[in-house]
């Protein structure tokens, strides 16, 4: 083999070895974590670390969101660049970095359903490799069940038919629904779900069976909320009971007040009677004075 054959042969592996080095020695990024969950209100640490070779002055770390509610409108979360920090204006307080510059994790405390999302962080330390490193981590924000709201609908004499619905205003996961019957004897009743946060229950032809105490309640696995409605079915024989006592109660007191105008009747005719005879009595005494005051006048008239 030739010498040029040779130096060309060692100039290939110089090449191939520095390539290699290069990009063993690029800047590299990890995440421990692929997706984690955090209860709201509480706080959490997302973690990200990295590996480079060169100094950290030129350091710059990137974290972005992208929200559940809004994956196509991802953002600046916050930023370290060359020593300096920034926070996105709706987060400040509540994001920082833990460990810098030796590591990228932030911590978010006081968390909100907002929060919830995908996170990206990014990090480039030139003259590293020229494309930063990029890990990525899904974050879910943990809701307990609000206190469902329970109400009913229809008829409640008896062979109507009657609606009870539940609904709840936020969890996270998704609560289960469900409505029992409570006394006399517990019963699981299948429900009709309206959407992810409601479900009623329809119960035809009741009747005093029927009656009872019904409970909603939802649940995850944060816990569970209740509410309760208490069901009164009239039957037939009740309302015809119940007319009836009204109509005697109706002439009970139509006796009584007959009763009384009697009673008032003959109390104003005996005051009548009463002042008359005294009135006559007056008039006959009145009669017999004056025959009596007169008589020894006309006497004595007679002698003279």
């Amino acid at each position: 083999m030739s010498a040029m054959a040779v130096l060309g042969w060692r100039t290939l592996w110089s090449l191939f070895v520095c390539f290699t080095v290069l990009r063993t020695n690029a800047l590299s990024v990890t995440m421990s974590e692929s997706t984690m969950e955090v209860v709201r209100g509480d706080y959490i640490i997302l973690p990200c670390s990295f590996s480079t070779y060169s100094p950290l002055s030129r350091l710059n770390i990137i974290w972005t969101l992208a929200p559940f509610s809004s994956p196509e409108s991802p953002f600046q979360v916050i930023v370290y660049d060359h020593g300096q920090i920034i926070e996105d204006p709706s987060l400040i307080g509540r994001v920082g970095f833990t460990d810098l510059p030796l590591r990228a994790d932030i911590m978010i405390n006081d968390t909100r359903v907002s929060d919830a999302g995908v996170y990206r962080c990014m990090v480039n330390n030139p003259p590293e490799a020229a494309d930063p490193g990029i890990g990525e981590l899904l974050l879910t924000v943990l809701v307990a069940p609000s206190l469902p709201a329970c109400r009913w609908d229809g008829e409640v004499d008896a062979g109507g038919s009657v609606t009870l619905s539940c609904s709840v205003a936020e969890g996270i996961p998704t609560p289960e629904i469900r409505w029992d019957k409570l006394n006399p004897e517990e019963i699981s009743l299948p429900i009709n779900m309206e959407g992810e946060l409601s479900g009623s229950v329809q119960i035809i032809n009741v009747s005093a069976q029927t009656s009872g105490l019904y409970r909603c309640s939802a649940s995850n696995l944060l816990g569970t909320e209740n509410c309760y409605i208490n069901l009164s079915i009239y039957s037939g024989s009740e309302s015809s009971s119940g007319i009836l006592q009204g109509v005697l109660l109706t002439l009970s007191m139509s006796l009584m007040l007959s009763a009384l105008l009697v009673l008032v009747t003959w109390l104003h005719r005996t005051g009548r009677d009463g002042r008359w005879r005294v009135s006559k009595g007056e008039e006959e005494e009145e009669e017999g004075y004056n025959e009596i005051r007169y008589t020894p006048s006309l006497i004595k008239r007679s002698f003279v």
